[in-house]
């Protein structure tokens, strides 16, 4: 017997998804404006690569995709796969971090610019669709292939401007404006995919939730996600702090080594 499932959102978790991508993005624009690829701190400049990336592959857009997947009510059990939760993740961040590099070695290049944009757009597009392949329920999936392409040129737009900004804003005002902007971004692909998805149950028991080793339980998500959102935020904003407080160190220390030397 097949039947569709029926589906709604939570408004909360909605606007908490939100929240979250809007983090991610600040934080992520944060750090991408202190990529220096000719730094003579070769450690600094991979953090600060490394921060971007988590920041937005894994806050903005991973984190945002699971509070929004939990936003989703079904009435069916439901469960996720633990490798494609976790590969989702690490594509995430990887693809990141690279298309932050990119265009870092030379942000005036248009070029640049669109190559990574197209690879961090298409890196959210198969975050998203991982993350979703990862669902396991007793049925399977209708797709609208329409809204599927939209999802995917919302993504790519996105991902262009998310770098062009990143690269573009100086101030905090205008990086937290921007960074309200990409989440809109990210989260209009991640419901437009959403929309594009029709679930079919097969099975007379629709509320068992499927079990297995490497199956985490929607029971169970909400603390993994919550978990690993707050870690890395909280991660990289202490590291964020760390970094402004040394910089302010160094400049204090640069103005008294200049004024000592006009005085000789």
């Amino acid at each position: 017997m097949e039947a569709l499932v029926k589906t709604s959102y939570s408004t909360e978790l909605v606007v908490l998804s939100y929240a979250i991508s809007v983090i991610g993005a600040f934080i992520a624009l944060y750090s991408a404006g202190r990529l220096r690829p000719n730094m003579k701190n070769k450690r600094a400049y991979f953090f600060n690569v490394t921060s971007a990336g988590v920041a937005l592959g894994g806050i903005g857009v991973w984190s945002m995709h699971f509070i929004a997947m939990l936003a989703m009510r079904m009435d069916v059990g439901l469960g996720y796969s633990m490798w494609e939760t976790l590969i989702s993740l690490v594509a995430a961040i990887a693809i990141s971090a690279f298309a932050f590099h990119i265009v870092a070695l030379n942000p005036r290049s248009v070029t640049r610019l669109f190559s990574a944009g197209a690879m961090l757009g298409m890196g959210a597009v198969v975050m998203h669709y991982l993350g979703m392949y990862g669902m396991r329920f007793g049925g399977y999936f209708q797709w609208d292939f329409l809204r599927v392409g939209i999802s995917v040129v919302i993504a790519l737009a996105a991902a262009t401007v998310a770098l062009w900004l990143a690269f573009n804003t100086k101030s905090l005002g205008s990086r937290l404006s921007a960074a309200f902007v990409m989440a809109i971004a990210v989260c209009a692909m991640h419901y437009t995919g959403m929309s594009a998805a029709e679930f079919v149950c097969t099975t007379e028991n629709r509320l068992a939730i499927p079990a297995g080793s490497d199956i985490v339980s929607v029971l169970d998500l909400p603390m993994m996600v919550i978990t690993l959102a707050l870690g890395m935020s909280i991660a990289l904003l202490l590291d964020l702090a760390f970094v402004s407080m040394q910089d302010s160190a160094e400049e204090r220390l640069r103005q008294k080594d200049f004024v000592t030397s006009r005085m000789h």
